[in-house]
Parts: structure tokens; C-alpha cells; sequence
């Protein structure tokens, strides 16, 4: 497979480097007019000399170019009106000003040599791109230079999972969820350019559906961010976000390799793209495979290996009206179940070969090392579509986000009936985003719109039926305006939400060969073999959110924030009907048609300085929740887990666990702190401390102490990092970098313990190094990207409480040993990026 890709790739290549030196030497080509450009120099502060290679960009217009050798630049086809204009150089502090582009035509910048980065622009949310310490709302944006130097994450949300205030539920190195603040799963939207991620949110045992070498940007909103989104915003937003255009003229690439020595993780990608006057386009090809991880406790953890792939491709304009991108991308994972099952007497793992399962082989060495897949299995597809628009209209932009998704999810867990799957959904989802923002004038902003999304869910067939086949629509209104005043800026916005569910009622018949079949409607027959699976489902559900802030600037060197929000959430269908096993999670789901929607208010309050050779943050929160929905196990007549069958059959020797929803009030409150202290230009000494804390207030006062605490809190982090980073580098070697880094995670002794749904977890550090750096020709010219990264390099055994393994091992273990599957031990990747430029030589009208 790996050779197809690069074969394929190969020919791509070789295709489009044909095609764009026979198109650029055509008569039909012209190099832009610069007549009606924007233009402006880029040079050093201090020594006045150019800059070439400066970035300079418009982020709402996605708009990009760079500086020639003389440190010029020239933008063209920007709309008129008012946008955040971007410049940024290696080791130089970021340029960032709003300017008028009906009255200004150029602009000459000279940047300050600088050690750090005190100022971002991020895009995510319902107004256009401001810069991150104007804005109260908290937030955080992580670069492709950091996500390169996380060469050993297994998937994108990995690489965003030690920032703090923001953790990840994984089920082995290829399955992460991510968690805000103590809140995740359908609490966290997930989206990819702003186009919500739909795929049963809801499950435990499968990741976040996007390919992590397309993804060049990530911002996080820290805090309920329903204003934007709706509902299940109410924890934040990841926002993934693909490469932006290349520089008009240019068509540029890259070949891609990671391997981890640790389960043997192949991941390779081609990338290329190209603009031709405004009219941009891109592609990303990926594959991934890994074996099954090993560390010294567990050796070879059976089932968690792995098969990726991943394609998409984009095609869009940019003119003088504004821009419009149109995307489509193809996501296919294939990933073993582990269950944890084994031997009593040797503790090796073993797996099951019969529907019966009356006894289990011990898993042989051939299955643990290899990237097979086992019979047991899951394949999660997602298709998309979807297109992004900003167009000039009136005084104002015209913002415009529509999309498609299809995702499939299939879990193969029947050893005899390979092709049959014991789990079979389809969702069907468009969404859709229309917004207006118009600048007012006297530093006042407003944007107005609508969103919101259709869904339908249907069951293929299969063998389990944990949720029903359902419709969903989902719609909201909202405005927000923003208004500075010198060093104060304040923003505030209300919005409404609607949700309507609409469930199709679903009976099973249990005498259906070789394995019970669903039914829809009526009951199709009076026999008592047939048994209702799901009652028929008419819900809807309304919200009022709001959110106000404001973010006062004392000095360049320090400000405050201070933000007051209120989300909304919707149950979800899980939690609603849910009646049914997912084999994957190893839970046999029951929700509750009874269940309100969740509210919270979250207040956040921030603290921020930079200084020469220190920078320091506090964030703080406080987030009330009303209706606050979690999961429990069920526990039997003996006080004991209940086990049940697949046919939700009380069976002590049953393959699931029955867990069921319930509501509460709870309160999650905590802090987020950052130290960086830089003595001298190169050296960094970062330091981070992320508290979050989660308590149950129940619903009639006090509770017991065993039901005191949320689950998946997850516990004291702190990371501390010496980085030494090198910009002119080493002869051919230029960017250099080297860190350690050192993890400590405080046990998690305020844990769920009710009903025995979680157990303590104990302490652990961990330790990891990388180094990396930019190879060069003699032209200085870059010729290749290396990222080494080592982590857990001391081998630690350790259990986190954010793993779902943790609870997978047989009903019954010996006394004194420790049960569960502990996580992944000493782990080095080495990335390695070739970048290739097949763009025509430009030799006339250059910016003079």
C-alpha cells in the first residue's frame, strides 16, 4: 500500500509539474498587475535591512503572500472594506493592524526582533478574525511548527492534548476524544474550517474523524461557545483548520514519513497545492498503519493496532468580491477491539474464535506483532463535502459555510460471521452557517446570522441496536457586536436554539437466524419472541445563550479579561433512548426520554503579561451546570456490576456492563498557568500547571461520598519544558531545536466511585526530548524537515484516568494485581518532510 501511495503520488507530481510549465509559459498567463495591488516593505527594525520571505496575510480573506528579496510584497483582489492585516517572520514579533483597505494602498512594516509570541489572530467563532488578546473569550492556538514537533502523536487530537486546560479519553494510541475543562464528548464541538464534525459523538470506542496531516492550525475555544456553534458547544470548540493558499504564482509540496519505534507506526502523506491569479487548489494523500503498542507490564496489547486512510482535495477563487473554497475529503479507519480478556493463570491475552465463547485461546506472538487486522474489528468512514464563502455585500461580508457528511460505523464482532457487523450506523448530516458582519464604523463591529443542521440516522444491517434510527433538526439565530474604546474592548451577543428529535419506533425478533433482526412501525408479530427494542421518540428542546466580555489592556505588557457566558446542550439521542449493546465499548447503553437540556454559566477570568524575558497567564473559571447528564454502571442484586448479554439478559458471566444515564447539578471549577521565562534569546524554560476539579451537588443537596465527584476529571497536570531553539542554526542546518520535557500527573484520588464506574488511579511522571531542525542547500534553500521526539523515555507503567483500557480485563482478578491495560511505554518518531517548489520562475513585473 505504502508503495502505491507513493507511486501515485509520484505520477501526480510529475502530471501537475508538466501541466504548470507548459500553462505558466503559455501566451494565456499573465503575472498580476500590481497597478491596484496593496503594497509595503518588510524590513528589521534595527538594521533596516528587507526581510525576504516575511509572510504577509489577510486571515479573514485568506489571502497570503511573501516578501521578494528586496522585502517587498503586494496583495491583489482584496475586497474593500475593513480587515486584520498579518505579517510574521522567523524570531521577529508578529505584525498585526486593522486597516481600511478602501483608503489605504500600502504599508511599510518594520518587525521587532522578538524570543516569543505574545499575539495570535485566531478566525474561530461568529465574528470576523480579531487578535487573540483583544478578544475576552478564552482561547488558545496551536501553529504547524508545534504540531510538527509532536511527531510522536497518534492522532490530532493528541497533539493538542498537553495544552493546558485541555485533556483527551483515549482507548489506545489511536482513539482520542478531547475534553475542555473536565467536559468532552457531545460537550465539545469538534469541527474542521468551522463545518461541525457529526459521527456519533456520543460512542466511547472511536476518535475524532480527520486526517492529522491535513490539519496545519488548531484553535480552541476554552469556555461555552454556543454563541457560535449551538448546542454541544457548551464545554468549547476545536477547530481544525486546513493549510491555507499558497502565494499567487506558486505551486508548492511536500512528501511526508513518521515511524514510531513503539508499535511500529507507519504514516506517510503527500501534499500539493497550487494558485494561478486568485484561482487556488490543494490535496493531501495519507496512510497509517500501526501494530499493536507494548509496555513492560502488559508486553504487546492485544487489539490495538490500526489501518488510515485519508484523502481530500480543494478547489477555490479568490477576487476582488472575496473568496470561495469548495472541499471534499475521505476518512476510512480500521481499528482492532480490544476487550482485555485473559488467561487466569498466566495473564496473557487472550481472544475470542466462537460465537459460543465458551473458552479463549491464548493470543500467540504471530497475532500480537503484526499490522493484520484480527476478525474483530471496527471501520469508521467519513465522506464530506462542504464549502466556504466570504463575499463582499454592501458595507458589510456575506459569510456563508455549508456541508455534507456521510459517516459509517461498523463494528465486526461476530469470529464466525466475519462479514456480518454487530453494529451498523449511517449519519447523514448537512449543516449549514449564514452570517452577516458589518463594521459600523467608531470601532464598532456586528454580526448576525443563522445555523444549524439536519440529521438523519439509520441502522444497516447488524446485530446490536444500542440507539434507534432517528431525525434531527436543529436551528438557531444569534448577533453579536464588539466595541473598542482605546484599551478596552467588549463583546456580547445572544442567540436561541431549537432541537427537534424525531425516533422511529424498532422491535426485535429474537428468532431470527443466525442472529436477531429489527423491525420498524408496528409490532410485526404477537409472538413473545419479538420484544420492543426503542418506543417511538417526538422531542424538541429550546435555549437562550448569551455571552459578555471584555478585555482591558493596561499596557503592551499586560491585560486583563474577565467573560461571563451561558451554554446550552441539548440531550443527545444516546442519552435519550439509548437501548443496547456497543461491542466496542464493552456497555450495554439505557437512556432516559425524561431528561432536560443542559445549561451552564461559566465565568472566566484571565491575567497576562509579557515582559522582555518573562511571559505568565492565569486563567480561572467557574462553571455551574444545571441538568448535567453522566453515565453509571448498574449494579445487580449483590451490589456488584450487573453483566448482561446482548439481548440485555442478566448473565454474571455476560459480555457487557450496563450502564445507565442520570441527571444532577455539578460544578467544575479550576485554573490554567502558564510561566515562560526566557533568559536569553535562544533558551526557553516553560512551565504549566492545569487544575480542574468536578463535583456533584445532586438534585435534593447533599450526596454521598462516593457520588461527590464527576467522572473523567482529569487530575493536577503540570508540564515543565527547557527548549532551545536556534533560528540561524548550524551551517547547513538552520531552525534548530532541542527540548526535554518533564509531565507530572497527580493521582486522581476524587473519582465517580459510585456503583464502581471508576477506580483510583495513582500518580506518574513522564519524561520526553525531541530535536529537529531545517536542512539546507547552499542557496538556502530548505531541501528537508527533521522532528525526532521521544516519549516516556523512562519506560514508566502507568495507568491514566482519561483511559478507557484502564477497566478493560476479565469480571474476575486475582487479588494483588493490578487490573486494567496500562498505557504505551517508551515510544521514539522520527518525521521527516521533503518540501518541493514546481513553480514557474517569475522574471517580469516584479514590485518595484
Amino acid at each position: 500500500m505504502k508503495l502505491k501511495l507513493l507511486f501515485s503520488a509520484c505520477l501526480l507530481l510529475i502530471s501537475v509539474s508538466s501541466f504548470s510549465k507548459n500553462y505558466f509559459k503559455s501566451p494565456h498567463f499573465k503575472y498580476e498587475d500590481l497597478n491596484n495591488a496593496f503594497t509595503g516593505i518588510v524590513t528589521d527594525e534595527q538594521t533596516s535591512k528587507p526581510l525576504p520571505g516575511a509572510t504577509v496575510s489577510i486571515p479573514d480573506l485568506h489571502l497570503t503572500v511573501e516578501t521578494d528579496e528586496n522585502g517587498k510584497y503586494a496583495i491583489k483582489n482584496i475586497p474593500n472594506g475593513t480587515y486584520l492585516l498579518q505579517i510574521s517572520y522567523e524570531g521577529y514579533g508578529t505584525f498585526i493592524q486593522k486597516i481600511d483597505f478602501s483608503t489605504t494602498t500600502s504599508l511599510n512594516v518594520k518587525l521587532k526582533i522578538s524570543i516569543i509570541e505574545s499575539n495570535n489572530i485566531v478566525v474561530t467563532g461568529v465574528s470576523k478574525a480579531t487578535e487573540i488578546k483583544r478578544d475576552p473569550v478564552p482561547m488558545v492556538v496551536v501553529n504547524k511548527s508545534y504540531i510538527n514537533q509532536r511527531a510522536g502523536a497518534g492522532n490530532v487530537i493528541d497533539e493538542i492534548s498537553n495544552i493546558p486546560g485541555v485533556s483527551a479519553v483515549t482507548t489506545g494510541p489511536n482513539i482520542s476524544k478531547p475534553f475542555i475543562h473536565g467536559l468532552g464528548y457531545n460537550r465539545v464541538i469538534t469541527a474542521e474550517d468551522g463545518i461541525r464534525q457529526e459521527g456519533q459523538q456520543w460512542g466511547d470506542e472511536h476518535g475524532i474523524e480527520v486526517d492529522q496531516n491535513s490539519i496545519d492550525r488548531i484553535e480552541i475555544i476554552k469556555g461555552p461557545a454556543s454563541l457560535s456553534f449551538g448546542s454541544d458547544a457548551i464545554a468549547g470548540v476545536v477547530n481544525l483548520i486546513t493549510p491555507q493558499p499558497v502565494p499567487n504564482g506558486k505551486i508548492l509540496g511536500s512528501v511526508m514519513g513518521t515511524y514510531g519505534t513503539n508499535n511500529g507506526l507507519v504514516n506517510t502523506s503527500f501534499r500539493l497545492q497550487g494558485n494561478h491569479n486568485g484561482f487556488v487548489w490543494g490535496t493531501i494523500i495519507s496512510d497509517k498503519e500501526a501494530k499493536n503498542y507494548q509496555n513492560q507490564h502488559d508486553g504487546r496489547v492485544y487489539a490495538t493496532n490500526f489501518k488510515e486512510k485519508d484523502a481530500r482535495v480543494m478547489v477555490g477563487l479568490n477576487k476582488s468580491w472575496g473568496y470561495s473554497y469548495l472541499n471534499a475529503s475521505l476518512f476510512d479507519d480500521e481499528q482492532a477491539i480490544p476487550d482485555g480478556s485473559r488467561d487466569s493463570a498466566t495473564r496473557k491475552f487472550t481472544y475470542q474464535n466462537t460465537e459460543a465463547d465458551l473458552s479463549r485461546p491464548i493470543v500467540p506472538e504471530s497475532m500480537l506483532n503484526t499490522y493484520k487486522l484480527p476478525t474483530l474489528h471496527q471501520r469508521v468512514q467519513l465522506y464530506r463535502i462542504y464549502d466556504n464563502s466570504n463575499i463582499r455585500l454592501g458595507k458589510g461580508n456575506l459569510l456563508m459555510n455549508f456541508g455534507y457528511q456521510y459517516s459509517h460505523r461498523r463494528e465486526y464482532t461476530h469470529p464466525e460471521y466475519a462479514e456480518i457487523p454487530g453494529l451498523n450506523l449511517e449519519l447523514t448530516t448537512l449543516t449549514y452557517d449564514v452570517k452577516y458582519n458589518i463594521f459600523l464604523g467608531k470601532e464598532y463591529d456586528l454580526t448576525f446570522g443563522v445555523n444549524g443542521m439536519y440529521q438523519n440516522n439509520s441502522l444497516g444491517y447488524s446485530t446490536d441496536f444500542p440507539i434507534p434510527a432517528y431525525h434531527q433538526f436543529d436551528i438557531g439565530s444569534f448577533a453579536v457586536l464588539k466595541k473598542s474604546f482605546g484599551k478596552l474592548d467588549l463583546s456580547g451577543g445572544l442567540r436561541y436554539d431549537h432541537r427537534a428529535f424525531d425516533g422511529k419506533a424498532a422491535y426485535v425478533n429474537n428468532d431470527a437466524l443466525p442472529f436477531p433482526s429489527l423491525y420498524y412501525g408496528a409490532n410485526p408479530t404477537s409472538t413473545t419472541d419479538v420484544v420492543q427494542q426503542f418506543a417511538a421518540l417526538n422531542k424538541s428542546f429550546q435555549g437562550m445563550t448569551g455571552s459578555f466580555g471584555a478585555t482591558y489592556n493596561f499596557t503592551n505588557a499586560f491585560l486583563l479579561k474577565a467573560n461571563i457566558a451561558r451554554g446550552f446542550r441539548a440531550p443527545s439521542i444516546a442519552e435519550l433512548s439509548a437501548n443496547g449493546a456497543d461491542p466496542g465499548s464493552q456497555i450495554y447503553h439505557v437512556g432516559n426520554s425524561n431528561f432536560k437540556p443542559e445549561f451552564n454559566l461559566q465565568e472566566d477570568l484571565g491575567f497576562y503579561l509579557t515582559l522582555p524575558n518573562v511571559s505568565a497567564s492565569v486563567d480561572l473559571y467557574n462553571n455551574n451546570i444545571s441538568n448535567y447528564i453522566f453515565q453509571e454502571q448498574v449494579l445487580d442484586a449483590n451490589g456488584n456490576p450487573e453483566r448482561v448479554n446482548e439481548d440485555g439478559t442478566a448473565d454474571a458471566n455476560g459480555e457487557y456492563s450496563k450502564f445507565t444515564y442520570v441527571q444532577t447539578k455539578a460544578r467544575i471549577y479550576g485554573g490554567d498557568f502558564d510561566v515562560d521565562i526566557h533568559p536569553i534569546s535562544w533558551l526557553h524554560f516553560e512551565n504549566s500547571l492545569t487544575l480542574t476539579y468536578g463535583t456533584n451537588h445532586g438534585n435534593n443537596g447533599a450526596v454521598a461520598d462516593s457520588l461527590k465527584y464527576l467522572p473523567y476529571i482529569p487530575p493536577m497536570h503540570t508540564h515543565s519544558e527547557l527548549h532551545a531553539t536556534f533560528t540561524r542554526g548550524f551551517g547547513n542546518f538552520k531552525n534548530a531545536y532541542a527540548f526535554v520535557g518533564f509531565d507530572h500527573y497527580n493521582q486522581q484520588n476524587r473519582f465517580f466511585a459510585a456503583y464502581q464506574t471508576e477506580t483510583y488511579t495513582a500518580g506518574y511522571n513522564l519524561l520526553s526530548a525531541g530535536v529537529g531542525c531545517n536542512v539546507v542547500n547552499k542557496k538556502g534553500n530548505k531541501i528537508l524537515e527533521l522532528f525526532i521526539e521521544g516519549n516516556n523515555l523512562a519506560n514508566v507503567n502507568y495507568q491514566s484516568n482519561m483511559s478507557r483500557l484502564k477497566y478493560f480485563d476479565n469480571p474476575t482478578v486475582p487479588a494483588g494485581v493490578q487490573p486494567g491495560i496500562f498505557n504505551m511505554g517508551r515510544n521514539v518518531s522520527i518525521k521527516v518532510i521533503v518540501p518541493f517548489d514546481i513553480s514557474p520562475k517569475q522574471k517580469e513585473n516584479k514590485p518595484s
